[in-house]
């Protein structure tokens, strides 16, 4: 009680004028110490010039603290102390953390130690890894602490010198804009020794701040600022192997109309590099073109499959059994009503240009397509994940772009979360007999709650019994999670694909919306048997991924691909005739375990080469229909330029695929050799894709020659 009356006391009182003398003998004494100090110390880093040091910050002080109002009066130490010592700390709370913090509590200790009196400070040196923004940084900030020993006799002095006599080469120096960043750093290293309790440049307080940390330092050697590692993922499949007919005559397999593949390889090699081995899946690489495959002439048998034999081009001593199967294209004017949940990553890392905004841009043009009386519901997911748009018809289309508008990144992300709320509303909207669909739109990171592939592959399973199919749709670079893609939508009754331009957008959601939207059969599987008499090997080109077993083929509950109306799924085998001298595996010693059936002239299957069959299901059904085809020798031609042009420039792209993933049996198969093939069977292009395709093999050429 008895401190607070005498502190209120003194409030009252008026504070004893200064004795100008006294300043006057205080500021002289320390402006010769001062001279004398930077007359003496050895020549700054970086600059010859003889400038006092100090910074903008000083000169735009001194004006302040220079006013006459505050001349003479105590107030003056009450005001501007705080107030400097608040803008210096917010000079320097934001700086980039030193790195070496050894070296630097070495000259903390040894700037702190006594000098001799006519020893100056040594100019404390700054760390190499400092950036040089770093040191504008730091030197800024120091010269207002500078300032703060250097104004406050100035302030009680009505006569002292303004700025522009007292600071005159720098403020030249502040006003001279082409003074390059090398004379700048050279000025930020002439330090004056720092009074008692002040920070000198490129120092560090003994005891640091304890309001502003800064983080770890790295590790020596390291750099200060790293970038994050790219972190696409790919499913890890090796190339498929040769296999003996003798032994392995059966080749099962899941049909693919994804397309992302093809659209990852375009962009990696527009941007000036050759694609992981592992992002090319030669399948979908053939498969992302439109070929003018015969079709089946009504939805009854909503398929026909046309088998063509022909050399190989990249080895004469086998041949190429290309197996094409086209959809039944269904009539724009009767296609099904559609509901459709748009499933929208709106986390952190959609916050790019060629996520978030181009994925928005992709969803309205999608929008513009549909009939006004389908219905689009909106789910997005960031941390937690819920409905921005219930059911609405895209009658209201403006309610629909509106919503899509307004979507904004942010959080983690928990797809699986979202993945339930989108079944959940699809659900609650089915269209029966109608086209049922979520329609995933992420660059896959999802690492907030169940994030694995296997269990979100258990999710989308039992999700799929609902009648509900599913679409993906891939955005961005980065941290691309191209597996955990592939797996949703291979267990989700749908597709894949990757957007990487409007363009691509517009290829995949307009020009091919049917087949994207409208599915013609499910769980479309493919089996090829190899008659033995007649073919001694084989390899299958692609579908890696899509490998099934045998007796998964008969298996309705096997799950396999889905096609669309209007898709087209291409297959291509290389085969090597019974005695070539391309057979790679030796005859067995003992022959068979299982003998396979060998052709007779009393047979029905003299004279095949191959035995191709298909199962697929309906949309709506759960049994499965088989189709079969023979291949014979009426299949085959004889050069590879009297095969049709969509088949030409279909091995050309497959031969394209596995020279970018490596395989060994197109080493010595050129680019130039795979150019000048798909050239000659580029054939209408309506669109530009095939011309587009040559640009990419001669890119791929000319980086693989660097």
């Amino acid at each position: 009680m008895t401190v607070d009356k005498e502190l209120e006391k003194l409030s009252r009182l008026t504070p004893p004028a200064a004795d100008p003398e006294a300043r006057a003998r205080a500021l002289a004494a320390a402006m010769q110490a001062f001279d004398s100090a930077e007359n003496n110390a050895a020549a700054a880093q970086g600059n010859a010039k003889s400038w006092r040091q100090s910074s903008i910050i000083n000169w735009i002080w001194s004006p302040a603290v220079n006013k006459k109002f505050l001349a003479g009066s105590a107030l003056a130490t009450l005001l501007v102390i705080p107030a400097a010592g608040y803008l210096t700390f917010e000079l320097t709370r934001n700086q980039l953390p030193i790195i070496d913090q050894e070296k630097i509590a070495d000259n903390v200790s040894q700037n702190s130690a006594p000098k001799p009196a006519d020893q100056p400070a040594a100019a404390p040196q700054l760390p190499e890894a400092i950036t040089e923004e770093n040191r504008l940084a730091q030197s800024s900030a120091a010269g207002g602490a500078q300032a703060l020993q250097n104004e406050e006799p100035q302030a009680a002095k009505p006569d002292a010198p303004q700025p522009s006599e007292f600071d005159a080469g720098e403020s030249a120096a502040v006003k001279n804009k082409s003074e390059d960043s090398a004379a700048t750093l050279g000025m930020a290293k002439r330090a004056a020794p720092a009074a008692p309790g002040m920070v000198a440049q490129g120092q560090l307080l003994a005891e640091p701040m304890a309001i502003a940390p800064s983080p770890a330092p790295p590790a020596e050697g390291q750099a200060q600022i790293q970038r994050d590692p790219i972190r696409e993922r790919f499913a890890n499949a090796a190339a498929n192997p040769i296999k003996s007919v003798a032994t392995d005559p059966v080749s099962t397999f899941s049909a693919d109309v994804d397309s992302a593949s093809y659209s990852f390889v375009r962009r990696s090699l527009t941007g000036g590099a050759m694609p992981d081995p592992q992002s090319v899946r030669v399948e979908e690489l053939i498969n992302y073109f439109p070929y003018d495959w015969p079709g089946p002439d009504n939805a009854d048998q909503p398929f026909k499959a046309t088998v063509t034999v022909m050399p190989t081009p990249w080895n004469q001593n086998t041949e190429l059994m290309h197996v094409a199967i086209k959809g039944y294209d269904i009539a724009p004017a009767t296609t099904p009503h559609a509901n459709l949940v748009f499933l929208i990553d709106v986390s952190g890392s959609m916050d790019e240009p060629d996520k978030l905004p181009l994925l928005k841009s992709a969803f309205r043009l999608l929008v513009n397509r549909l009939k006004a009386d389908d219905t689009v519901s909106i789910v997005t997911y960031a941390g937690n994940a819920g409905p921005v748009l219930q059911p609405t018809r895209v009658a209201e289309k403006s309610k629909i772009l509106s919503a899509i508008d307004k979507l904004e990144p942010g959080g983690s992300t928990g797809g699986a979360e979202g993945i339930e709320a989108a079944y959940d509303l699809a659900k609650q909207a089915f269209v029966k007999d109608g086209v049922n669909r979520v329609m995933l739109a992420t660059d896959g990171d999802f690492n907030v709650g169940p994030s694995s592939d296997e269990d979100l592959k258990r999710i989308i399973e039992e999700k799929r019994k609902d009648g509900i199919f599913l679409t993906v749709l891939g955005f961005g670079r980065g941290n691309l999670n191209d597996s955990l893609m592939q797996t949703l939508a291979q267990n989700g009754n749908g597709s894949a694909a990757y957007i990487d331009t409007l363009a691509e957008a517009q290829k995949t959601l307009v020009e091919e919306a049917g087949s994207t939207l409208f599915p013609i059969a499910k769980d479309v599987k493919f089996q090829v048997e190899f008659n033995p008499e007649r073919i001694a090997e084989y390899r299958l080109i692609g579908y890696e991924t899509r490998a099934l077993k045998r007796e998964d083929f008969n298996n309705d509950r096997v799950d396999a691909g889905d096609i669309g109306s209007g898709h087209s799924v291409t297959a291509i085998y290389e085969i090597t005739p019974k005695g070539s001298p391309a057979v790679m595996n030796d005859d067995l010693r003992y022959g068979t375990a299982e003998k396979a059936p060998v052709a007779t002239s009393d047979n029905a299957h003299q004279g095949e080469l191959a035995f191709v069959k298909m199962r697929y299901k309906r949309p709506a059904e759960d049994k499965s229909a088989l189709i079969t085809t023979p291949v014979g020798d009426d299949n085959a031609v004889a050069s590879v330029d009297a095969a049709p042009g969509d088949v030409r420039f279909s091995v050309a792209v497959a031969a394209f695929g596995q020279k970018l993933s490596h395989t060994a049996a197109l080493d010595a198969y050129s680019y130039q050799a795979i150019a000048d093939l798909a050239a000659g069977s580029r054939g209408m292009d309506s669109f530009g894709y095939r011309s587009d395709f040559l640009g990419l093999v001669r890119l791929a050429d000319s980086l693989g020659q660097r």
